[in-house]
């Protein structure tokens, strides 16, 4: 099976997709969402997230979903793990056979639109590559060795809404990413393709992938809540306003996304499709933007 990691090194078009951890017990529906879009996607993104408490199984996900030959991708946050605590999850992501991880601090994923976001982001990077440089020898943060060394494919996510006007700490933050052992870099939501081309003019000199994260937006009701609760403008207003006018929402909403890839398919290596409930229809998506 091929891996994101061999799409990435051929310099190839990636396409990863996220997929929401069942909250208890059972992944039937998962699997059988994502049945429709196997070997359409090169990677699925599982991430940690709690729902009034209860907290859903990320790891475990991501064990099924390689047991049924898949790639999946383990995302975990470190604004609020210390290096032990790191250190076991990503041993026991080792241990299930995955490869895969992607990693954020919890307010750098939501925000990073401030310098002291990306404070915090330096701090929790430099913590989790410390623990993945040990593991990478064979041994764990006190020197003891742990049969096995874990080669993982890293991506580190970037704030790409700054257009030009990137701030020097986030391209030394990149810059040290990419010498600690980064593959990749995920940005944050592109829906403005003029900001996103001038934010990679920034890091040219990088000659490093970026996928470009790219969200599901199907009505103008759910284009105003991740305005109001996600970030203020991140979805522009031309964008709600065919919806708004569209007599069929949901091939507004595909014929939107076909225009972004096709921008984005001459600027980045990949994309990673944020579906938010729309999981069962992503082939939809994938058809209309002629995506394998």
């Amino acid at each position: 099976m091929e891996t994101l990691r061999d799409r990435l090194q051929k310099k190839q078009f990636v396409v990863t997709a996220e997929i929401q951890p069942p909250i208890g017990t059972g992944v039937e529906e998962v699997l059988r969402n994502i049945e429709r879009v196997r070997g359409r996607v090169d990677g699925l993104i599982v991430p940690e997230f709690q729902i009034e408490g209860m907290v859903s199984d990320s790891l475990g996900t991501c064990k099924v979903l390689r047991e049924n030959r898949y790639d999946p991708i383990l995302q975990t946050t470190t604004r609020e793990k210390n290096r032990v605590e790191i250190q076991s999850h990503l041993m026991s992501a080792a241990e299930a056979g995955i490869e895969n991880v992607l990693a954020f601090t919890e307010d750098y994923r939501i925000t990073g639109d401030s310098l002291q976001e990306l404070m915090f982001f330096h701090v929790d990077s430099g913590k989790l590559f410390s623990v993945v440089e040990n593991l990478r020898k064979g041994h764990d943060i006190s020197g003891k060795e742990i049969g096995m060394k874990p080669d993982f494919c890293i991506g580190s996510g970037v704030e790409s809404s700054w257009g030009k006007k990137v701030p020097d700490l986030e391209l030394k933050e990149m810059e040290q990413m990419i010498n600690f052992g980064t593959h990749y870099f995920l940005s944050t939501p592109v829906f403005d393709l003029d900001v996103f081309q001038k934010f990679l003019k920034s890091i040219e000199s990088f000659r490093f992938p970026v996928i470009a994260e790219v969200i599901l937006v199907r009505s103008a009701s759910m284009a105003h809540f991740i305005n109001r609760y996600v970030k203020p403008g991140l979805v522009p207003n031309h964008i709600i306003e065919k919806l708004a006018r569209a007599p069929d929402k949901e091939k507004a909403s595909q014929e939107i996304f076909a225009d972004l890839i096709k921008g984005l398919k001459d600027l980045c290596q990949g994309i990673h499709i944020i579906p938010i409930g729309a999981e069962d229809r992503m082939q939809k998506y994938l058809d209309a933007a002629k995506l394998r």
